[in-house]
């Protein structure tokens, strides 16, 4: 298959046209407009610094469904126990830059400049949304994602302490069953996330499903207020 070149125009390709790997366009820009465009279509960027923008559409697709995710006791006593403090978009920011330095320390981070920019726009439209762990007044773990009707977008996470990253996925799914959510995209498999509940569907299920959470309003703004973290 050919990988279609965007300009200007908002818009983009079926999603089956992508290749094997999932590829389907490459180039255009990361403004909220085609960021929104994409994830309500099954489609996401993911690219390297010295890349052109590249826009995925895998097949399979990795999922988290926060209703099939049964937390034992022991979690749970964990997250309630233990003396963390958990906000959300309270420190988004520290969440995104953290999040690429954990990249950069790996294997190199597809958390760019440019995606920071475009992922602080989406924030402070109220659709991307940060879970901060803290100790002792220090950030030790979160994630980011995007939130359109009843999907979560997840992005990207960190930790800086053992399972401050856990914490913070653990958190974010009672959120969003509390919420209604129908599940959390993962996008492509990932081990630790098969650990905590993730699975795999067909891409043409995944848009089946996509299509029914989309399909309801968005929960536009910070989902908890500043004043909570004192």
């Amino acid at each position: 298959m050919p990988i279609f070149l965007l300009n200007k125009e908002i818009i983009f390709p079926p999603v089956h046209l992508a290749t094997r790997e999932g590829i389907l366009a490459a180039g255009g820009d990361l403004s909220p407009e085609r960021l929104l465009l994409a994830y309500q279509s099954g489609i996401f960027p993911w690219y390297s610094p010295d890349e052109p923008i590249l826009w995925w559409s895998p097949d399979p697709r990795f999922l988290v469904f926060p209703d099939k995710i049964h937390m034992n006791k022991r979690t749970l006593r964990y997250l309630k126990n233990h003396s963390f403090k958990i906000t959300f978009d309270y420190a988004f920011e520290s969440v995104i830059e953290n999040c690429s330095l954990s990249r950069k320390k790996s294997s190199g981070t597809w958390i760019t400049e440019e995606m920071k920019e475009a992922y602080l726009k989406l924030h402070l439209l109220g659709l991307a949304h940060s879970v901060e762990v803290w100790k002792e007044g220090n950030l030790i773990g979160g994630l980011y994602g995007v939130s359109i009707g009843k999907c979560f977008f997840g992005e990207s996470m960190f930790h800086i302490e053992p399972n401050g990253s856990k914490i913070a996925f653990f958190t974010l799914v009672l959120k969003l069953k509390e919420l209604g959510f129908l599940f959390i995209d993962s996008q492509v498999h990932t081990q630790h996330i098969e650990n905590w509940g993730g699975e795999t569907i067909c891409r043409k299920e995944y848009l089946k499903i996509l299509k029914n959470g989309i399909s309801f309003d968005s929960i536009q703004g910070k989902w908890c207020d500043k004043k909570e973290f004192q």
